[in-house]
């Protein structure tokens, strides 16, 4: 049983901190590590036995051994009276005097939490399966006050002892042990700053870019449930953002509920926790029409990634043909080359739009498969006719791969005419010239 006491009133401003063990018989002042100032609260974690949260007139503080001593939870708490503090599961909530509640989303480290520790990777709390944004229409204004929402996915803490000079890395696989997801501290931002630039939104609608930390200290990421995206033939921002943090789609597959392991891999040490994903209580989906959801995800992700190499392909290849200047008999197969890859990439040229809808193009099929990754990233039954589109668009997809397989042996036979006659060959793997942004509203 703990007690804080303020003489606040009548001018004591020493910090006060009882604690009893005999159930009220006799009381321990516990106040070593704490500075001058009334102390309006004390709560015990009801999880950890021992670890205690105060609340004083101008900070927050943090027990690990039952009072003995304290230190600073302060973190970017503005310097104000908490006049409350609870645990609410895995949150920590505090109330200021004058600015406002703020919570410490989930505190699952400082109950695991130990002195003098070395490299460490705790054990996750349970993650629920819910979407990102149900909201549907423009991102609130940022000049409207807001609080953040809690994160949203599997949130991930690891300590380090020592800094690291050599990558970090996390990976996190199914009950299987297939690799779902792996992040390094070595990616590079996404979006890279070429990318942002021809984005037709506001900068603060962007997720900034976060790395997995290498340096001493604590460290916190967060998994968003999902596999790794598909490649796509444009990435762009949904119209239901949230500023700072919205991510660009389309996304990786979200994971079905499940066990699933998190891999700590830095400076040498690999470490390992469990991590439990579970399936939001609203959701009422039976376990099989979970699973058929993220299979069929995965499914499309898979098409619309072959389909978006087809399309990067068929375009570097037609940039690369408009460059050349070939001469006569070469400029006649040139042409000819030229023309078909324009048309298996996107039709006869003067086509309307109606006419290319029926029309069998590498990008035609890249679009189908992107809307229908759209339509089934919902934890909901999918339509009969989401069903056959899927299946029609498959098989266009394969029909139109094996033409871009053939087409790509006869560039590979003109290629070898062309460096015979000291011009550059057609390299369809060659990145292809850049695409702006379009709008896009969901």
């Amino acid at each position: 049983m703990y007690a804080s006491v303020s003489r606040f009133r009548i001018d004591d401003l020493a910090p006060y901190i009882y604690r009893t063990h005999d159930s009220g018989k006799t009381w321990t002042l516990i106040t070593t590590g704490l500075p001058p100032g009334p102390v309006d609260a004390v709560r015990e974690d009801p999880v950890r036995k021992g670890l205690l949260y105060a609340a004083t007139e101008n900070a927050v503080w943090v027990s690990f051994d039952d009072g003995d001593s304290w230190q600073s939870l302060q973190r970017n708490l503005p310097h104000t009276a908490a006049r409350d503090i609870v645990v609410h599961d895995r949150d920590l909530i505090v109330a200021t005097h004058g600015r406002g509640f703020w919570i410490m989303d989930d505190i699952t480290p400082l109950r695991q939490a130990a002195a003098a520790m070395a490299d460490t990777l705790w054990k996750p709390g349970p993650a629920i399966r819910i979407p990102r944004s149900l909201n549907t229409d423009t991102p609130i204004p940022p000049d409207e006050p807001m609080a953040e929402n809690p994160p949203t996915g599997a949130v991930i803490d690891y300590y380090l002892a020592e800094a690291v000079s050599g990558p970090v890395t996390l990976e996190i696989s199914d009950a299987h042990g297939k690799l779902v997801r792996r992040f390094a501290s070595t990616d590079p931002p996404d979006p890279s700053p070429e990318e942002l630039a021809r984005q037709l939104i506001p900068a603060y609608w962007v997720r900034p870019h976060q790395a997995l930390g290498t340096a001493a200290g604590g460290h916190r990421w967060v998994w968003d449930l999902r596999g790794e995206r598909p490649l796509a033939q444009q990435y762009d921002y949904p119209i239901s953002a949230v500023p700072h943090d919205t991510p660009r789609g389309p996304q990786g597959p979200t994971v079905p509920p499940g066990s699933y392991t998190v891999k700590l891999t830095a400076g040498g040490k690999t470490l390992t926790a469990p991590l439990e994903v579970k399936l939001d209580p609203r959701i009422k989906l039976s376990p099989a029409a979970i699973a058929q959801q993220y299979q069929r995800a995965v499914r499309l992700a898979e098409l619309l990634t072959r389909s978006t190499q087809a399309v990067r392909q068929a375009r570097s290849a037609a940039a690369q043909l408009g460059k050349l200047n070939a001469s006569d008999p070469l400029k006649a197969q040139v042409t000819a080359a030229a023309g078909k890859v324009a048309l298996l990439l996107s039709g006869p040229r003067g086509a309307t739009p109606a006419e290319r809808d029926r029309l069998s193009t590498l990008m035609g099929v890249n679009g189908k498969l992107a809307t229908l990754y759209r339509i089934v990233d919902v934890d909901a039954v999918p339509t009969a006719a989401v069903i056959a589109e899927l299946t029609k668009a498959e098989r266009e997809l394969a029909q139109l791969t094996t033409s871009w397989d053939t087409l790509k042996a006869e560039l590979a036979t003109l290629s070898t005419a062309l460096t015979g006659a000291g011009l550059p060959a057609i390299q369809p793997e060659a990145p292809p010239p850049a695409r702006d942004a379009e709008p896009r509203e969901e």
